[in-house]
C-alpha cells in the first residue's frame, strides 16, 4: 500500500473513531484532569480506542504516539523512522463546551517530518487530508472530496486574514500581530478551535495562522499535512521548516503556517 492509498484507508479510520465521539457529545459527560492539568473525557478515550486498533490492523509496524497513550521512552522512540502521531479528540474544551470546533487529528511521520495527515469533524463529517507531493482535498459527509489550496494573497478588495485562537495568546503573539497590522493593514481575526485553524489557511480562506503560544506535537502534525499538500508551509520563529524529531518533551516552539509562495512572506519574517 503506497502512502496515497494508506492516506484514503486512515481518512475512512478517522471518520469512524468521529462517530464513537458523537454519542458523548452534548451529553455532560464526565471531565477528569490529566497530571498536565489538561481535560480527558470518555469521548477522547473511546476514540484513542477505535483509532489505536485500526492502526494497528493497517500496518501493524508502524508504532502510535497519541495524547492518550503518550508515557513512551525517549529511548524507544528514538527507534522509529515512521509513527503515528494522534489527537483522538483535538479540541477537548470546545468539545466539553457543546463547540462543534473539535477534530480527529492523525498524522503520518517520517524521520521528523509529516508525510500526510488527516483532521475529521465529527459533528458534521467534514474531512480535511493531504501531504507534501499528495494534494490536499477537503471532502464533506457523503460528497466527493474536491482539492483545496491556499491563497497566496488576500482576495481583491478583503482583508489580510489571520487565524486566532479564542483560548490561547500570548505577548510574542500580540506583538506580532500588531507588527502585521503595521506592515498590511487592518487584520481581519478568524477565530476557531482545534487545527481547523490550520484548514482554513489550506483552504484559501485566511493567509496565515501564526502560532507563538504553547501546543503539543498532536495538536498540529495532521493538519500541517494538509497545510503543506495545498501548498502551504510550516516554519519555526527562525524560517526553518516545522519538525517532529524525537526527543524528551512533546510540547512545540513557537511556528507559522503560511502560503509558501505567498508575495508577502519575507516581509513578515521580518517581523519575527
Amino acid at each position: 500500500m503506497n502512502d496515497l492509498q494508506l492516506m484514503h484507508e486512515v481518512v475512512r479510520l478517522a471518520l469512524t473513531a468521529g462517530e464513537a465521539i458523537l454519542p458523548f457529545w452534548r451529553a455532560d459527560v464526565a471531565v477528569t484532569n490529566k497530571a498536565d492539568d489538561s481535560p480527558v473525557t470518555a469521548a477522547d478515550l473511546a476514540a484513542h480506542r477505535v483509532i489505536a486498533d485500526g492502526l494497528l490492523a493497517l500496518v501493524p509496524q508502524i508504532p502510535v504516539l497519541s495524547e492518550e497513550d503518550c508515557n513512551i521512552a525517549l529511548a524507544e522512540r528514538q527507534g522509529w523512522s515512521r509513527w503515528w502521531l494522534v489527537d483522538p479528540l483535538d479540541g477537548t474544551k470546545e468539545f466539553i463546551a457543546g463547540s462543534e470546533e473539535f477534530t480527529v487529528n492523525i498524522a503520518l511521520v517520517e524521520n521528523g517530518e509529516v508525510v500526510f495527515g488527516v483532521v475529521s469533524m465529527p459533528t458534521n463529517g467534514r474531512c480535511y487530508f493531504g501531504g507534501r507531493g499528495l494534494g490536499a482535498w477537503r471532502a464533506e459527509a457523503g460528497g466527493a472530496a474536491q482539492p483545496i489550496q491556499v491563497r497566496n494573497v488576500p482576495p481583491a478588495g478583503g482583508r489580510f486574514t489571520v487565524v486566532a485562537s479564542r483560548r490561547h495568546s500570548s505577548p510574542e503573539q500580540e506583538a506580532l500581530l500588531a507588527g502585521l497590522r503595521a506592515a498590511v493593514g487592518e487584520l481581519e481575526l478568524a477565530n476557531i478551535g482545534s487545527s481547523l485553524k490550520f484548514c482554513l489557511l489550506a483552504e484559501g480562506s485566511a493567509d496565515c495562522y501564526p502560532r507563538l503560544a504553547p501546543t503539543s506535537q498532536w495538536d498540529t502534525a495532521a493538519a500541517q499535512g494538509v497545510v503543506e499538500g495545498a501548498g502551504g508551509e510550516v516554519i519555526g520563529v527562525d524560517g526553518l521548516p516545522f519538525r517532529y524529531p524525537p526527543r524528551e518533551s512533546l510540547l512545540n516552539p513557537y511556528f507559522l503556517a503560511l502560503p509558501a509562495n505567498a508575495l508577502w512572506r519575507q516581509a513578515f519574517l521580518k517581523l519575527i
